[in-house]
C-alpha cells in the first residue's frame, strides 16, 4: 500500500516529532495509573480526569510539533477523513488502566482522506514504543523490526476485541460469540487483552499473527492499522473491504494468517442474522 496522494508532510518527520510528545506525557501515564472513573459515557463505559488532562496536553503539542491538528477520543476535532489529521487516544484500554492492569497504551494515528498513513502505539508500563509508518516499516523503541513473515493461523495467537454475550447494536453479542467461537477452533491459542491498541500493535510486532476488532471508532483503530500495514501485514474490515476512517471493525493479520482468519470470521455468517435472531427470541419470550 502507498502513502494516500496530498500530504504534503514528509512522514517520518512527523513521526519523530509526535515521538517527544509522547515521551514528554509517558511519565504521567505510569504516574497516574489506578485512575478511578469520573466521567460516564454511558453502558460500561467511562473516562478519567487522566484521559482529559492527557488529551489537552498531547493534542496541544502535537498540533504545535507538526501543524496537523488533533481529533480525540474524550474532545473531538476535525473531521478525521478530510485532509490530513491525527487521531489520539490517550488512554487506550481505560478499564485496564484504572483497575491497575498493564494492557493500556497512547495511541496517536495519523491519516489523510481518511487513510492511514503512520502510526505510534506507546505503551508506558512495559516499555514498548511502536512506530511506523504505511511503506517504512515499523520500529519498537527506535530499532527496526522485521518485516512480517508468512504464517499458518494453527501456529499463531489471535486477540479478539471486546465482548459481552448482551451487546447489540452493528456486532451483536452472539455475533461475537460465534467469530471467537469459531476462531477458536482454528488457532494455537486466543487471547483477550481489552485494549485495541494491544491487539493490533502486537499483531505488527509479530508476537500475535493477527486480530479480531469488533470497534469502528478511528481513535482505537487507525494507529495499530497504519502499524500493520507498515509491517507488511493485511487489513480490512471483518468483510472485507479496505480499512479507512469510516469502517465499522477491522480484521488484521500477517501474510498467510489474514487470509484464513477472513474465512474463519466469514464462516460464522452476517452479523445481522444474530441480530434478527436476538429479535425473534426476545418477541417469542
Amino acid at each position: 500500500m502507498t502513502l494516500p496522494l496530498g500530504l504534503t508532510s514528509d512522514p517520518d518527520a512527523l513521526i519523530a516529532a509526535a515521538t517527544a510528545v509522547l515521551d514528554d506525557a509517558a511519565p504521567r501515564f505510569v504516574e497516574g495509573l489506578g485512575a478511578p472513573a469520573t466521567v460516564d459515557k454511558g453502558p460500561a463505559d467511562f473516562a478519567t480526569d487522566l484521559d482529559l488532562e492527557l488529551e489537552r496536553r498531547i493534542s496541544g503539542a502535537i498540533a504545535d510539533a507538526t501543524g496537523i491538528p488533533v481529533h480525540g477520543e474524550e474532545f473531538g476535532g476535525p473531521a478525521v477523513d478530510q485532509g490530513s489529521v491525527w487521531v489520539l487516544d490517550p488512554i487506550d484500554g481505560t478499564f485496564n488502566y484504572s483497575v491497575g492492569y498493564p494492557a493500556c497504551g497512547i495511541l496517536l494515528g495519523l491519516l489523510h482522506d481518511g487513510l492511514p498513513v503512520a502510526g505510534l502505539a506507546w505503551f508506558p508500563l512495559n516499555g514498548d514504543r511502536f512506530a511506523g509508518r504505511v511503506g517504512g516499516g515499523v520500529t519498537n523503541n527506535g530499532e527496526r523490526l522485521p518485516q512480517l513473515q508468512r504464517k499458518t493461523l494453527a501456529d499463531t495467537m489471535i486477540a479478539c476485541g471486546s465482548f459481552s454475550r448482551g451487546t447489540r447494536g452493528r456486532f451483536p453479542g452472539d455475533y461475537r460469540f460465534a467469530v471467537i467461537g469459531e476462531v477458536s477452533r482454528a488457532v494455537s491459542r486466543i487471547r483477550l487483552f481489552g485494549s485495541t491498541g494491544v491487539d493490533m500493535a502486537y499483531t505488527a510486532s509479530g508476537a500475535l499473527g493477527g486480530a479480531v476488532c469488533f470497534g469502528h471508532h478511528p481513535w482505537d483503530n487507525a494507529a495499530g492499522v497504519a502499524l500493520t500495514l507498515a509491517a507488511g501485514g493485511t487489513v480490512t474490515d471483518l468483510a472485507g473491504r479496505g480499512w479507512h476512517a469510516g469502517s465499522d471493525s477491522a480484521l488484521l493479520g500477517a501474510p498467510g494468517v489474514y487470509e484464513e482468519l477472513y474465512e474463519v470470521v466469514r464462516s460464522a455468517g452476517e452479523p445481522g442474522d444474530y441480530r434478527d435472531a436476538g429479535a425473534r427470541e426476545g418477541a417469542e419470550r
